[in-house]
């Protein structure tokens, strides 16, 4: 008995499986490279070795090469080869979703580290986010997407919400509840009071400036 954990999540099921007289000792840890992956998902999604090469541009004497290593890493037949087709085995089924996953997972992450941002985008925020943050994540966007145009600018939140209504920012920065619609991330700041170690509140209270009408 061995378990068989679903590709999707979820408990372990467990299922019973002939080892050809290989026991547990025989079982050796390896990797699953992409190349042997996709030939074999090609395969199954097409039917046919034939009809694969050809989705894929191999020849078939190459792309049998790729699914054999493939077998040979995972140890057990993956494809049932007939002059009718080349279905997969049970290994086989069990193996194609992980394969998907794999390989999707591979592209997406080559996807996300090699995109390059290009052209303009307009940012509205507040003047002490401007003055706090703004420099260092000014400097990471130059060295990360030097093509990329940010055009940042610091207003109140009326001016903001109009900016932001008529696509001149794309972006905006500002508190919760004067973002116009559902914000995609949040971030906690806490609030504190900053006073001088000598100085005595309760008998010098301090006046709070606050900020103009047009400002929270």
């Amino acid at each position: 008995m061995r378990p068989f954990l679903s590709p999707t999540g979820g408990e372990p099921q467990w299922a019973a499986e002939a080892t050809h007289g290989v026991g547990t000792a025989g079982i050796r840890s390896a990797d699953l490279e992409t190349a042997p992956l996709r030939s074999f998902v090609t395969v199954v999604r097409a039917g046919g070795i034939s009809r694969a090469a050809a989705t894929l541009g191999q020849a078939q004497p190459a792309l049998s090469q790729q699914v054999r290593k493939l077998e040979r890493t995972v140890g057990r037949p993956l494809l049932h080869r007939s002059p009718s087709g080349v279905p997969p085995t049970r290994a086989g089924e069990e193996l194609l979703p992980y394969a998907e996953r794999i390989l999707s997972l591979s592209a997406q992450a080559l996807t996300e580290t090699g995109r390059v941002l290009t052209g303009r985008c307009g940012v509205g925020l507040l003047e002490d986010l401007a003055a706090s943050q703004l420099p260092q994540a000014l400097a990471d966007l130059a060295r990360l997407h030097p093509d990329a145009t940010l055009e940042v600018l610091s207003m109140s939140d009326a001016a903001m919400r109009e900016a932001y209504d008529t696509g001149r920012v794309q972006l905006v920065l500002n508190e919760v509840a004067a973002i116009p619609g559902p914000p995609r991330r949040t971030v906690r700041h806490p609030l504190v009071w900053a006073i001088g170690q000598g100085m005595d509140v309760a008998a010098d209270p301090l006046p709070v400036v606050p900020f103009s009408d047009t400002c929270s």
